[in-house]
């Protein structure tokens, strides 16, 4: 990947809607190069997907919560079932296994406490956990999908 990729990317990042010509004339290609060099960076899987990023806010869905698991169980079919509950929640935007004490890490967006109830009601009926607490975002101070593209990748 060369500097004009990393253009590519970071402009892509901002606005996933530019067209070929406007990508080309940030990047310095014409359009068909601009073009083959995004096909082939999706075929490399740099690039996975192009989205549209939704307010949260306006769609209903103004309460982040972050929610801490911790398991006694850690095989692979426990794994699979959690996996598989997260996935099949809407709400659930995004899941982690960790390091250190804590075992998950969930990241969902909910209207209000109501529906994080119904959420967590859901989630403990599908899969066994030994302590779950969440904490709730009272400010988001930066949220961003941005990776930041360095030198030398």
């Amino acid at each position: 990947m060369d500097q004009i990729d990393r253009r590519l990317l970071d402009a892509l990042q901002h606005d996933a809607s530019l067209s070929l010509d406007a990508l080309g004339d940030k990047a310095g290609l014409s359009r068909n190069a601009t073009w083959r060099r995004l096909r082939a960076l999706e075929e490399a899987g740099v690039i996975r997907g192009r989205v549209a990023l939704l307010d949260a806010e306006k769609l209903g869905l103004g309460l982040a919560v972050f929610i801490q698991i911790k398991t006694s169980r850690h095989d692979p079919a426990w794994l699979e079932s959690f996996a598989r509950a997260t996935r099949d929640m809407p709400e659930i935007v995004a899941a982690y296994r960790m390091s250190g004490d804590l075992d998950y890490l969930v990241h969902a967006r909910v209207a209000d406490m109501a529906e994080y109830d119904a959420l967590y009601q859901r989630l403990i009926r599908k899969v066994s956990m030994n302590d779950v607490s969440a904490s709730f975002v009272m400010e988001e101070l930066k949220s961003t999908t941005a990776l930041p593209i360095k030198e030398g990748v």
